[in-house]
């Protein structure tokens, strides 16, 4: 596996172009591996391509992307980055992502970063089908992925604050609600509702429409089973992987994070 990282310029009209659709970024994502014909889909447990936008500032979106293969983006450094500008590489950079798996061991704790499509399933009347729902507040975001059994099943648990950095008393909740900003360590911080076409519009008529909605949460974790955050870190989380959702990355973090 690969971590490949760019960094898109977004003066540049290609780049607005990329980054006005995640179905025409998608298909420039998957064009960047010669040996995956488009219509190539990942068995269950195989190893797949994600990606995800990080808006660190108004002139600073980085592109992440995970793949059993290293990408090539030279159509991206032409289109959306510094084509004359390359000096210590091709424009983008890659490492092999082996490393860091290898190392995952039991208790090992990380800071991450996730950008996800926090979806539940609801019905208004006990006779209509159930209907995937995005969740809309940073409450319910939060709560989505702080679900127990999610937590399980990704091989992670999110840390919490130690009680004096809280400032809620223990126990308090709000609106009669878990206060979960206040207990864990994680928080939301890039909410989007997207909307673009499925397919690029052919003869005249439009593709069917997607609407999303993702949040990007920063927080700090533990690993509860090495093998499930390999999974985790390699498969992704969540719905709508295709659209630059589900991609967790780890950093290190600092001795003074325990403090």
């Amino acid at each position: 596996m690969y971590l490949t990282r760019f960094r898109v310029n977004t003066a540049r009209t290609g780049a607005r172009r990329l980054l006005s659709s995640r179905q025409v970024l998608h298909a420039a994502v998957m064009s960047s591996f010669p040996t995956l014909l488009p219509t190539d889909q990942p068995a269950p447990e195989a190893p797949r391509v994600l990606w995800r936008l990080d808006h660190n500032a108004p002139g600073e979106v980085l592109l992440f992307i995970v793949s059993p293969e290293p990408p090539d983006l030279t159509h991206f450094v032409e289109q959306a980055g510094w084509p004359t500008a390359l000096v210590d590489g091709p424009g983008w950079q890659t490492r092999s992502y082996a490393p860091l798996l290898d190392r995952l061991t039991e208790g090992d704790r990380w800071g991450f970063r996730l950008t996800a499509n926090p979806v539940h399933h609801i019905r208004r009347t006990a006779d209509e089908p159930r209907k995937r729902t995005a969740h809309l507040t940073p409450h319910h975001q939060m709560g989505w992925l702080l679900d127990p059994e999610r937590q399980e099943r990704g091989g992670f648990r999110i840390l919490e604050k130690p009680k004096h950095k809280r400032l809620l008393p223990e126990g308090t909740t709000h609106q009669g609600r878990e206060h979960h900003g206040d207990r864990y360590e994680v928080t939301v911080r890039d909410q989007r509702s997207l909307a673009f076409d499925k397919a690029r519009p052919a003869a005249g008529r439009r593709g069917k429409p997607v609407t999303l909605v993702t949040a990007t949460f920063d927080g700090r974790l533990e690993v509860t089973n090495p093998d499930l955050m390999r999974r985790t870190l390699t498969q992704g989380i969540g719905k709508a992987k295709a659209y630059g959702c589900g991609l967790m990355t780890l950093a290190p973090l600092s001795p003074q994070a325990d403090r």
